[in-house]
């Protein structure tokens, strides 16, 4: 035989083995291995919508959301039932198949557990077997940070490594005059369109307050470089536009492959963010050092033994994270909160009432903001109808157990906060209502199960920011409130939506008078 007609059969042999070894674990991928992990389940007892070929209940969940957003959402400004609003899809199930239940997003199983034993035991996990879901890294990534990846895949602990240890309330406090100018410039902005408008403005506030935690976290995490934190975080916040879109089609398995328009947006973002964090790490390294944020990140990151690329990816990733935690999810919270202080002009003058008798005509600092209990139970019970993260997600990269249930390794867990945070079994019958009266005694005396409300998270992934976030909140409030009064501008509709965060979809306008 020719040896140039034998080379060619044992590359073709070799490229059809290879295309055949390939096609199955395509197969195995997509399905058979979601079969076996819905298998393993199942044989517990463990029920849940039936999935459709290689999308899963994707399109289950976009015809319910199509539907209820079709739905008037009239009662929703009193109730504040934003679960049922935004998740339609978890209220049936939940009523067919019990607080767990499992469904498919495209090839990714998860595990929906909201019985509150297992929620505390899944919160107070230190194990990295249990931690962010693959589909996060690949998907949410360029907006979060991608971290170095364990054994196992876990990357929670090297995200949080230095802010865990610096970002506590002495540090906060040497940050409040930060907050407390960026809220002066904001009442004057107010101040001036009010007096241009004849003494009532209605006002959209959702980017004046977008525009003032961006101007302080520009400045709490940059310092003298904040005008490029403001430029960083602005292509963040594209980013997060791209990327919201796709909360509930990760797991389809074309779209992951396909360089889509959108991909392509979100790739050109992610260089972009990276080179102008970098551009900014480069002239600190070469001038003067500050005592910021960044600063504490590029110290701890060079204590590390890191590699360059490691060491760069550090830095980026809590830029990153700081975005998420210390800018947008600040602004949303005081956005809903701006929102029910309107809607509810009691619980208005009793803030203001306090405010001006704590700061009698002076800014407020750390010992005053400490002695804000009334502001402090509006803000709690804020977030407790408005959490920013709704859903807590993580993977099992191995077997687990949380109560009776084996997790097996691959399967992904969601607990949904803000159903539990309006669980009136745990919060009593009004806990669709707005009744920051609730938290008088505290987050202890304020429900039954104290550890389902987390806001922040509970445990060893609690928010590293959250004294940030609540001094922050509290002081913006604070001026604020002693400033304007407010109430709902009729142009306001209540439609609370799911953009990663759970925000307004429509923004929220307020009639404001100076006083």
């Amino acid at each position: 035989m020719d040896l140039s007609l034998l080379l060619l059969k044992v590359m073709i042999t070799i490229a059809l083995l290879g295309f055949f070894s390939k096609l199955i674990q395509i197969c195995d991928a997509l399905i058979l291995k979601p079969e076996r992990l819905r298998s393993k389940l199942r044989k517990q007892g463990i029920r849940g919508p039936p999935p459709s070929f290689l999308l899963g209940n994707i399109n289950d969940i976009k015809k319910m959301k199509s539907t209820a957003s079709k739905t008037q959402p009239g009662e929703q400004a009193l109730t504040h039932n934003c679960s049922s609003a935004i998740f339609p899809f978890f209220d049936l199930w939940r009523k067919q198949y019990g607080s767990t239940f499992m469904f498919s997003l495209g090839n990714i199983q998860i595990l929906h557990m909201n019985h509150p034993d297992v929620v505390k035991e899944i919160s107070i996990c230190t194990s990295l077997d249990l931690g962010k879901p693959s589909y996060q890294h690949k998907e949410r990534g360029p907006l979060l940070g991608q971290g170095i990846l364990t054994s196992n895949g876990a990357t929670w602990a090297y995200q949080r490594k230095i802010l865990a240890l610096e970002l506590n309330m002495e540090k906060v406090k040497d940050m409040m005059n930060l907050m407390v100018e960026s809220s002066i410039t904001l009442v004057n902005s107010w101040t001036n369109l009010i007096e241009s408008e004849g003494g009532v403005a209605d006002v959209h506030v959702d980017e004046y307050m977008r525009s003032f935690s961006g101007d302080v976290i520009s400045r709490a995490c940059f310092g003298s470089n904040y005008s490029k934190g403001e430029e960083i975080f602005s292509k963040l916040r594209e980013l997060k536009g791209l990327l919201s879109k796709k909360v509930f089609s990760s797991g389809i398995p074309v779209l992951r492959l396909l360089p889509t328009k959108s991909k392509r947006e979100t790739w050109r973002l992610e260089k972009e963010v990276h080179s102008l964090i970098m551009k900014v790490v480069k002239e600190r390294k070469e001038g003067a050092s500050e005592n910021d944020l960044l600063q504490m990140i590029i110290e701890g990151a060079t204590n590390t033994d890191f590699g360059q690329g490691e060491i760069d990816r550090f830095i980026v990733d809590n830029c990153k994270n700081i975005y998420q935690a210390g800018y947008e999810t600040t602004a949303v919270s005081a956005i809903w909160t701006l929102m029910l202080l309107a809607s509810n002009p009691e619980w208005q003058q009793r803030v203001r009432t306090e405010v001006l008798e704590i700061c009698a005509g002076q800014m407020p600092d750390s010992d005053m903001v400490r002695k804000m209990k009334t502001l402090t139970m509006v803000i709690h019970e804020s977030l407790r109808l408005y959490p920013p993260v709704p859903v807590v997600s993580r993977e099992a990269f191995r077997d687990m157990k949380f109560g009776d249930i084996s997790v097996p390794k691959g399967v992904n867990v969601w607990t949904l906060m803000v159903s539990l945070q309006q669980d009136p079994d745990i919060w009593g019958p009004d806990a669709n209502i707005f009744n920051p009266e609730r938290f008088a005694n505290g987050v202890s005396g304020a429900c039954k199960l104290p550890y389902v409300y987390m806001p922040f998270g509970v445990g060893p992934r609690i928010c590293v920011g959250q004294h940030f976030a609540m001094a922050e909140l509290k002081i913006l409030l604070a001026l604020i409130v002693s400033n304007f009064s407010f109430s709902l501008s009729p142009k306001y509709r209540h439609s609370p939506t799911m953009s990663l965060l759970i925000e307004p979809e429509n923004g929220v306008n307020l009639l404001i008078k100076k006083l």
